[in-house]
């Protein structure tokens, strides 16, 4: 982009007056990040238009990646660095005394996700536009994000995470593009014209969808692809005669009720109210983007709908969106009177679905009383799509009954979403190796066996524009001094960086810039969290959801031990290290919760005892968001990749510490597998169980915590800590996590994720880190082998692999805009 630098400042003043009726000397940070941003955007625009219209001039097929989570990240930094203009926006601003990382640091995060789901999608978006593929994403704009941590007296408190307090400079309101999503009411029918049956909803609930368009840049190009986000409001919502009759709550309860279905991402799901408010956000933004699609193609195509699947694929980003399956049903029979089968035929064509999950409990599943009583219209098309498949299956299995059952789209009193997503859709994909093998041959193997030809995997990746140009520049220009450009688009050329694996002066760079991004780590936590750290340390790091498969809990353990260790031997006398944590719990994960309380609290033991001497040092960075991984992954030393084997689907926080140079300790779980045969198993730290030695323990049953409790005293004793008085002197707090260890708690086996069985190992694993730390050039060379062996995990990649085997996209090049 060719930048004009008099009429950046100029748009940037003007903008200051029109907003805010100020001048640069009186705008306030925030007013000058609004400005900035906003004339960033005017840059934006012209290129956002031409992709539009290049779409609009031929035909061609696009992508609609359909997610209830996009974890973008601050927009500002990534926007300049993928239209090629940071430095020269920075120095425009140096010239105004303008601090451009002040300014940075006003822009919110945006609330649209919560992990590696919402920050996988928003990768993809980028990756699309970046190749020049024409990709959309819709998705729901969160008014209130999922929330914002703060940790008081070591638990975690829930605020609301109010990132639109000020207006978002990055979208553009669409009015004129929004529509009517219908709950509840009674279904009727009445005949069409040629004698059709006609139904229709009577006395249903409505609520109005407005859609919300942000732009995704590409990186060296002017591809601009769009996210449309759908906000909730009733149509209706003031009730004036209510109002004027003091009935204050009453007059605006209907546009309240509309407005919670956009409010919080993953409202707390534990009673009927809360799981009705989920399903209600599900069939909300598939409803509206659907219709969105729909209305469109009819605009420019007409009624001729085999042209559908030509023009549109939708890819289901987990189980979430899969209600629009009898959704685009409803749209075609309902509103443009096709037949069932020919509605089938177009929709079979036109969804494709990316499983993330091996947990049985997540495969999402609604319970019949809750689904027909807010979707009644979608659940008699659900069962007729299950009538029909339910004869399929008793001709293709006549004898197999509890196939049959167990297969059912509806049973058991609920609605599968995941079975239905893989009868209807054209494409099954796991997001790593390991985690598709296993849907094949253990948690789908039965919809494997019927449907061989859908299954596929597609790897995932992350993008190296935001999790290496924007959030390690040092590291980038170190990797462009040695190779070039293009590794921007092309990360594989990394790979070159292997010859300077021995040269000395490469490797004495490579660990004066870890230094110095641990440097910039400390300071942030010094001024937000009063927490002081030895940047000298080992940076040991797990940032992730907390979840109990994940295992934060034997990472906290293992701490303990060293505590224990330091505290009982002398002669003890380990590397400084430096334990740090970042995790949201959800909101009703009461023992997800527990353990965050049980690291905070080890944390105020072992940081406040001088016996310690800087040995050890446990930290929990509050409310972690994508702006403070982009300063953790490249301050990182060892990457805490931990989860049970067999449990993890792929992680993409293990990529981004790869890339930044943190070694993998990491068990033989998810995309862990292919990071250890991409750099090699000697250039990180294996350990663990492996998924066939669990699934031969589970199948045996022979799985025992109390044998590894008494072949191991040091264990036993830290699990004996959990509840002797010795973090908490109730006996109480964290009772739960010690009896799921050791007994089982709520109907489950003792230690389900296998923490006891793996402690030893892990223990080890920790062992070789601190032995192999203290060779820092060694350490440095298996730093450079693993950034440089990482081009394999970026989105591009998985993008260009999504594009041959299931999307079949042809790149759409946008010609320069005369505006700029």
């Amino acid at each position: 982009m060719k930048f004009n630098a008099e009429k950046f400042r100029e748009n940037l003043a003007a903008r200051l007056r029109r907003q805010y009726g100020k001048d640069i000397s009186q705008a306030n940070e925030h007013d000058l990040f609004d400005a900035v941003s906003a004339s960033v955007q005017e840059l934006i625009l012209p290129s956002w238009m031409a992709t539009r219209r290049e779409y609009e001039k031929k035909p061609v097929k696009q992508l609609y990646y359909l997610s209830a989570e996009f974890l973008m990240g601050r927009a500002l930094s990534n926007n300049l660095i993928n239209l090629g203009i940071k430095d020269e926006v920075k120095k425009v601003l140096d010239e105004m005394n303008i601090n451009f990382n002040v300014i940075e640091d006003e822009e919110p995060d945006a609330g649209l996700g919560n992990g590696g789901l919402g920050r996988l999608a928003a990768c993809f978006l980028d990756s699309l536009a970046t190749l020049d593929y024409p990709g959309h994403g819709y998705g729901i704009r969160y008014e209130y994000g999922m929330f914002e941590q703060h940790i008081e007296n070591g638990y975690q408190v829930e605020y609301p995470d109010n990132w639109l307090k000020h207006r978002d400079p990055w979208e553009v309101k669409r009015s004129d593009l929004a529509v009517t999503v219908k709950f509840g009411g009674e279904i009727k029918y009445g005949k069409t014209p040629d004698g059709q049956d006609r139904f229709y909803l009577e006395n249903a609930e409505e609520v109005i969808a407005t859609p919300y368009d942000m732009p995704v840049v590409g990186f060296d190009t002017n591809t601009v692809n769009t996210l449309r986000l759908w906000q909730a409001s009733s149509p209706n919502g003031f009730d004036l005669q209510l109002f004027n009759d003091m009935r204050y709550n009453e007059a605006v309860f209907k546009q309240n009720d509309a407005e919670n279905i956009t409010r919080v991402l993953y409202p707390n799901d534990n009673g009927p109210q809360g799981k009705t408010l989920r399903l209600k956000q599900q069939y909300f933004f598939c409803s509206a983007s659907l219709q969105d699609l729909v209305h469109h193609f009819v605009a420019d195509y007409g009624t001729d709908f085999a042209k559908f699947p030509e023009l549109h694929v939708i890819q289901l980003n987990d189980t979430h969106p899969v209600v629009a399956i009898p959704e685009l049903m409803r749209i075609l029979m309902d509103e443009y009177s096709m037949g069932w089968n020919e509605a089938w035929d177009i929709v079979t064509k036109t969804f494709a679905y990316t499983n993330h999950t091996i947990l049985a409990e997540a495969l999402e599943k609604w319970d019949i009383s809750i689904f027909q009583s807010l979707l009644p219209r979608i659940y008699q098309i659900v069962e007729e799509i299950n009538r029909r498949f339910l004869i399929e299956l008793r001709a293709k299995f006549p004898d197999d009954y509890q196939k049959q059952n167990r297969m059912s789209i509806i049973h058991d009193g609920k609605v599968y979403m995941a079975w239905l997503a893989i009868h209807a859709g054209f494409s099954v994909n796991g997001v790593a190796a390991l985690h598709t093998e296993l849907l094949k041959n253990v948690e789908l193997k039965d919809w494997y066996g019927l449907y061989p030809q859908k299954f596929n995997n597609k790897t995932n990746g992350i993008t190296q524009r935001r999790w290496l140009c924007s959030a390690n520049p040092e590291l980038a220009k170190f990797i462009t001094d040695r190779i070039g450009h293009g590794w921007e688009k092309n990360l594989s050329k990394l790979k070159e960086l292997e010859k300077f694996a021995d040269d000395e002066k490469s490797l004495d760079e490579l660990i004066s810039i870890k230094r110095h991004n641990k440097e910039i780590l400390v300071d942030y936590l010094k001024h937000h969290q009063n927490e002081f750290l030895d940047p000298d340390s080992i940076f040991d790091v797990q940032v992730k959801r907390l979840h109990e498969y994940k295992r934060q809990l034997l990472n906290v353990l293992h701490i303990m031990y060293l505590y224990n260790r330091i505290i009982e031997d002398p002669t003890f006398n380990p590397p400084n290290r430096t334990f740090i944590f970042g995790a949201k719990a959800a909101s009703g994960y009461r023992r997800a919760k527990a353990i965050i309380k049980l690291i905070n609290t080890v944390a105020e033991r072992v940081n406040n005892d001088r016996r310690v001497g800087g040995k050890l040092r446990v930290v929990f960075i509050e409310n972690y968001r994508v702006s403070v991984a982009e300063k953790i992954f490249p301050a990182a030393d060892v990457s805490e990749q931990i989860s049970t084997a067999g449990k993890e689907a792929s992680g993409t926080s293990n990529m981004k510490f790869m890339v930044n140079g943190a070694l993998t300790l990491g068990t033989l779980d998810g995309a862990n597998i292919e990071i250890f045969e991409e750099a090699g198993k000697e250039n990180g730290f294996p350990f663990g169980l492996t998924t066939e030695e669990i699934q031969k323990m589970e199948k045996e049953h022979s799985y025992s915590p109390q044998q590894y409790l008494e072949r191991n005293p040091a264990l036993a004793k830290v699990v004996g800590q959990l509840i002797d008085g010795t973090y908490d002197p109730s006996h109480q707090i964290f009772k739960e996590i010690h009896d799921s260890l050791v007994y089982g708690v709520e109907g489950q086996r003792p230690d389900v994720y296998y923490v006891l069985a793996d402690f030893e190992l892990y223990c080890k694993a920790q062992e070789e880190i601190a032995k192999a730390y203290t060779d820092k050039k060694a350490w440095a060379r298996k730093t450079l082998i693993n950034i440089a062996n990482s081009g394999k995990f970026s989105s591009d990649r998985t993008i260009e692999d999504y594009v041959r085997d299931i999307w079949h996209l042809n790149k759409v090049e946008v010609a320069d805009s005369d505006v700029k």
